[in-house]
């Protein structure tokens, strides 16, 4: 494995701020700024009672997040309610993910967690409903071109990005975590048949805790884009911190990949975890995805890839072969979201049609 970043070392060790010169902590911001966890640095450091060893300087640009975190919180909850009040009358199962689900829900991973739009769960045959309540309620969508139109709503697991009009604030609505062209489809059913109520916020729900995991590895892991890759790795090791110390958890957890056929990206999230962040994860665990993971030379390629991918997007995370990995891994992801002919349409259509119709309207 190669050197990690000073980042990525804190995260497995807060303690290793200790001693870190002003060039250190300049060094440190800025890759978690690149990473999207500068909030979460406060949280981390805060936890761990160093925040004292933190010099003035980057401790009040550490304070100034948790101001800027403080607000993003509070604006999320009041937009969840908004998109709760506009879909009241439907009696639509609403489930959070992500960010969303995290922050309502008081877990850990919500704390000093940012995020730039709601992901909501909903049932297909319910889309239409929701989607008119939701632009009854001043959300309209973002994507006007006709391509894009057919692109989200036949081949997509959701309706093109929705933005409201007045405050800007943006929802993503899903009705499964994978795309319709992919080669897997987890059952969007069994998500809603074990989605648990939100105790302070009647009529919210999230995913189970396995579920959730699973969910953020295939988001993480069936993505092509990792520039908030490491904050993503982040969101699973705190999801399998705060849900491994429940009973049964890791037991039922491989089990759940495989009924739901998401045993590769949990094997991907069950190995980058501990290498990079030090997530522990017991033995008996990690044997039983070991078989739903890549073999050889295969594994040894998709470590190079994704151990270069998860690090911050900053030139001091970089060599010579993070751009390739993270070409390469950008090219995997539509691969796996799409069959090949139908993806080499999309490509075509983005990198021509699409292009050439923006330079028109420009």
């Amino acid at each position: 494995m190669m050197r990690l970043p000073l980042l990525v070392r804190v995260l497995r060790d807060p303690a290793a701020v200790r001693g870190l010169d002003g060039v250190g902590w300049d060094l440190l911001l800025r890759q978690a700024d690149a990473a999207n966890l500068d909030a979460f640095l406060l949280v981390l450091l805060e936890d761990a009672g160093l925040l004292d060893a933190v010099p003035a300087g980057p401790r009040a640009h550490l304070e100034w997040t948790r101001t800027g975190a403080a607000g993003h919180a509070r604006a999320a909850r009041y937009e969840v309610r908004q998109i709760r009040k506009a879909l009241d009358g439907l009696d639509v199962p609403l489930i959070l993910l992500k960010g969303a689900a995290y922050a309502l829900a008081g877990l850990d991973a919500g704390r000093g967690r940012l995020f730039s739009d709601i992901d909501i769960l909903v049932p297909k045959a319910r889309l239409a409903e929701v989607e008119a309540a939701l632009m009854m309620h001043g959300w309209i969508t973002t994507h006007h071109d006709e391509y894009d139109q057919r692109y989200y709503r036949q081949w997509m697991h959701e309706l093109p990005p929705m933005q409201h009009a007045r405050r800007g604030n943006s929802i993503d609505v899903h009705h499964a975590i994978l795309p319709e062209t992919a080669p897997v489809h987890p059952d969007p059913d069994k998500l809603r048949a074990c989605a648990r109520p939100i105790a302070a916020e009647p009529g919210l729900a999230t995913l189970a805790p396995a579920d959730m995991v699973l969910h953020s590895a295939v988001h993480l892991f069936f993505d092509g884009e990792f520039d908030k890759g490491l904050r993503d790795l982040v969101d699973l090791h705190r999801l399998l911190g705060e849900f491994g110390a429940q009973p049964g958890f890791w037991d039922a957890l491989p089990a759940r990949a495989r009924e739901l056929q998401l045993g590769r990206p949990l094997f991907y999230a069950l190995r980058y975890c501990p290498r990079l962040l030090g997530t522990v994860v017991p033995p008996a665990v990690q044997a039983a995805v070991a078989l739903d993971g890549p073999r050889g030379p295969l594994l040894w390629l998709m470590d190079r890839l994704f151990e270069r991918a998860l690090l911050p997007l900053h030139p001091s995370c970089a060599d010579a072969f993070n751009g390739p990995a993270r070409f390469a891994l950008y090219v995997r992801g539509n691969w796996l979201r799409m069959p090949p002919l139908l993806l080499a349409q999309h490509l075509f259509h983005k990198a021509f049609i699409t292009k050439h119709n923006e330079s028109q309207a420009a």
